[in-house]
């Protein structure tokens, strides 16, 4: 029918995804700043893996980091990269990076 055609070319808009990997314990604290910046929304995931600090730095626990994900604009997104590197790189093990993605229902973002 006509819905068919007319969902045949889908509308994407960019934004940009704003991806944290770091110590559980951060948890409480990052979301206080996220909400505090004006995220609207985010997922946290249980994270293991292995990267440059190795198995010897033991603020890398194998079950005590979490990734979270935010979809954003860029101009957040890059203000918060910011605020994190300035406030929890020094201290914490840390991985924090933007990338582009294509959106649906940019509204809900």
């Amino acid at each position: 029918g006509p819905a068919t055609s007319r969902s045949s070319h889908m509308q994407t808009e960019t934004r940009t995804l704003l991806t944290v990997i770091t110590e559980a314990n951060l948890e409480p604290t990052l979301l206080r700043t996220l909400t505090r910046e004006g995220l609207r929304g985010y997922t946290i995931t249980d994270a293991r893996g292995r990267g440059d600090h190795g198995e010897r730095n033991a603020s890398w626990s194998e079950s005590g980091n979490i990734r979270l994900e935010a979809i954003c604009s860029r101009e957040q997104a890059e203000r918060l990269l910011a605020h994190l590197q300035s406030r929890y790189y020094p201290d914490y093990a840390m991985i924090a990076f933007l990338q582009p993605v294509e959106i649906v229902r940019p509204e809900k973002f």
